[in-house]
């Protein structure tokens, strides 16, 4: 499928790709890459070498009903990181909106034949200044099925402090690592873990600014790396299993706010408030 151009204020901002041919390790799934600022500098990485399965901004969960469909090896309790056959694909079944500043898409979570949760996808660019845009997305999970499912992370499977999964963004690694903030503290060890309003990641030329704009969101850790690689998430599951019933949906939404600059705290919380008002 050719990829679906992002525009905002009129300049293409986001390519959204559908891969093809995407070994199944890496758990195959559409995803945004290249994202860039207004200026045209780049903000996502797809394949790094230090993590294949990284593919620019995507939503990906390590663990549904104990299939994979985060990418690389499953963390397995009392046996570590280990390469299983147990991965998923996220497959796009129909765009409900297309338009040239976002869209809206369906999309089935199978896994070995069987659809385990349906998803629908809203992805919208939004103008906000001169030099700084904001990416929405929103995703809702609906279980299809007859049975309880459960989506789980590294952490609730006994890695402690690696409850990734969920919205993921990965950045693009430079000389040194970006800066990360929040309101209210800075540095990895300090905003990792925390449910801040939000969160800054800051490179050389560049600001993103990420933000839960629902109830669930807000409430969910932040998973952040900046020593070994740049990437920012929000956590589904960051200390205990989520259960989805039959026919219920878990929906979460992210605003980001992509800026071109080094932004302080100040202009970040503005750029913030400006993007969910």
């Amino acid at each position: 499928m050719t990829p679906l151009v992002l525009r905002c204020a009129g300049r293409p901002v986001g390519h959204y790709v559908h891969p093809a041919g995407l070994p199944a390790r890496l758990s195959p799934r559409p995803y945004l890459h290249p994202v860039t600022t207004l200026a045209g500098v780049p903000v996502t990485e797809e394949r790094p070498a230090d993590h294949l399965h990284h593919l620019g901004v995507s939503v990906a969960v390590p663990d549904v009903a104990g299939r994979n469909f985060w990418g690389g090896r499953t963390f397995v309790r009392d046996r570590g990181p280990t390469e299983l056959d147990n991965h998923g694909e996220q497959r796009h079944t129909g765009f409900k909106l297309r338009d040239p500043d976002g869209f809206v898409e369906d999309l089935a979570w199978t896994s070995g034949g069987t659809v385990l949760l349906r998803e629908c996808r809203t992805v919208a660019a939004t103008a906000l200044t001169d030099d700084a845009w904001a990416l929405d997305l929103t995703f809702a999970l609906t279980n299809p099925g007859g049975q309880e499912l459960s989506i789980g992370s590294p952490a609730t499977n006994g890695r402690p402090g690696a409850g990734y999964g969920g919205f993921f963004w990965r950045a693009p690694k430079e000389p040194g690592p970006p800066d990360v903030f929040t309101a209210g503290a800075e540095g990895e060890h300090a905003v990792h873990g925390e449910a801040a309003d939000w969160l800054a990641l800051r490179g050389r030329e560049w600001t993103l600014v990420f933000a839960g704009a629902t109830a669930g969101t807000r409430r969910d850790p932040w998973f952040v790396r900046t020593g070994e690689y740049p990437g920012v998430g929000s956590s589904l599951a960051w200390a205990r299993r989520l259960p989805v019933p039959p026919g219920g949906t878990v929906v979460r939404r992210v605003v980001t706010v992509v800026a071109d600059g080094r932004l302080d705290r100040a202009a970040a919380a503005a750029l913030v408030r400006k993007a969910l008002s």
